[in-house]
């Protein structure tokens, strides 16, 4: 079995990322969408920089998270903070992407956001149209306001279809959406994502709180 991938999302402080880099974290996130834990491209080219010199043999890619961007916002935070993927929140087109992946060689991850009021995917024709166009996928929670970090699971029973579709197209899948400590270990035993991704289940009163982020990636590589 392969090693579940770890994703911390919203980082905001310089001093947090110089504290953990020892943890076997994969990937880092930051958020350029409308939130509370929105940073400037000037803030993420800062902690790319530590990424950069993480004390472990590999350092984690640097993802930027966003929610229907324009050309011009990508291109004015790729200028300042140079990302390695993508990360796109809201109902942006199969061209859209295509675009992004050639005009910045990046990667790029679609987000579906899994909930009763939402429009769910599968592997129905819509989610075709991605077929050989994104790099990974990643099911989050629906919520209406910011595309993501509710907080809140979503009924995980709804992971193998997408699934299906993922290994069909030989593509990682992500799960996200009110994971913690606490409940990671489980998701990984019954449903063996390709990667987890956390933003506030590592945060204490709203601020990255770093024993939790330690504990989760301690649970996550020993599941």
């Amino acid at each position: 079995m392969n090693e579940t991938n770890v994703k911390i999302c919203g980082l905001q402080d310089v001093e947090v990322l110089k504290s953990i880099n020892k943890l076997p974290i994969d990937y880092i996130g930051f958020v350029f969408a409308k939130s509370r834990r929105q940073v400037s491209p000037r803030t993420a080219a800062s902690m790319i920089r530590i990424l950069q010199h993480w004390e472990r043999g590999s350092f984690p890619r640097s993802v930027g998270v966003f929610v229907n961007p324009d050309m011009d916002q990508l291109e004015d935070v790729m200028s300042h903070a140079r990302l390695d993927v993508i990360q796109l929140h809201g109902q942006e087109s199969p061209e859209f992407f295509r675009d992004v992946k050639e005009r910045f060689d990046v990667e790029v991850f679609k987000v579906i956001s899994v909930g009763a009021q939402y429009r769910t995917y599968g592997a129905s024709a819509a989610l075709e149209e991605y077929a050989g166009v994104i790099d990974a996928l990643l099911l989050d929670t629906f919520e209406p306001h910011y595309g993501g970090g509710s907080g809140i699971t979503f009924a995980w029973d709804k992971i193998p279809s997408y699934q299906r579709w993922t290994r069909k197209q030989g593509i990682p899948l992500f799960v996200a959406g009110g994971l913690d400590a606490s409940n990671v270990e489980g998701l990984i035993r019954d449903y063996a994502p390709d990667g987890v991704d956390i933003s506030s289940g590592v945060e204490t009163n709203g601020t990255k709180d770093l024993n939790k982020i330690a504990a989760f990636v301690e649970r996550v590589k020993l599941a």
